[in-house]
């Protein structure tokens, strides 16, 4: 683990992209500001373990729930009904 000292209004960059910042110091406790790309879900670590929590549940669930079912087959264009040998018309033959 990497342990900085930081001011307040003084910053750290994590990578190009996130930029981390001291904006407040009270006694025990210090409010960061963080700056990040949409792309990058920003989360305490309390809330990120209860979203892995869940999504574990819920993939055991649905495994479980799902087991045995099959995917819905694709629908096919419907055929033409086929017609026995021998049963339909005959072809026209010319006779002399």
């Amino acid at each position: 683990m990497l342990v900085l000292s930081r001011h307040r209004d003084e910053s750290i960059m994590i990578g190009d992209d996130v930029v981390v910042t001291i904006v407040d110091i009270r006694g025990d406790k210090v409010r960061l500001g963080i700056e990040a790309p949409q792309s990058i879900p920003v989360h305490r670590q309390e809330v990120y373990e209860a979203i892995q929590r869940e999504n574990r549940r819920a993939s055991e669930t649905d495994s479980e729930t799902t087991r045995g079912v099959r995917p819905p087959q694709e629908e096919r264009p419907a055929r033409e009904p086929r017609v026995p040998r021998g049963t339909g018309p005959r072809p026209h033959r010319n006779e002399p």
